[in-house]
């Protein structure tokens, strides 16, 4: 299993865990609420998990102009 983790508005790769014995505790999955963590992370049918968080790049850009917010996709 590996867990990738993507920025959610720019799809830059942030990082990548390879490892069989990593768990959701591990993780802190354990902590997110049902709704967050199916905004958050996805299972592929190979066993992968993906994550997806925003970035610094777009976190600076978001808090400069929030409007961006109401774009469905403002950082592309």
């Amino acid at each position: 299993m590996s867990v990738n983790y993507i920025c959610r508005h720019c799809g830059t790769s942030l990082g990548r865990i390879d490892h069989a014995h990593v768990n959701e505790m591990q993780l802190g999955f354990h902590s997110l609420t049902p709704e967050e963590r199916s905004d958050i992370i996805s299972y592929n049918s190979n066993g992968d998990v993906t994550v997806r968080v925003t970035c610094d790049y777009c976190k600076e850009a978001l808090d400069t102009h929030p409007e961006l917010t109401l774009l469905s996709n403002p950082l592309q």
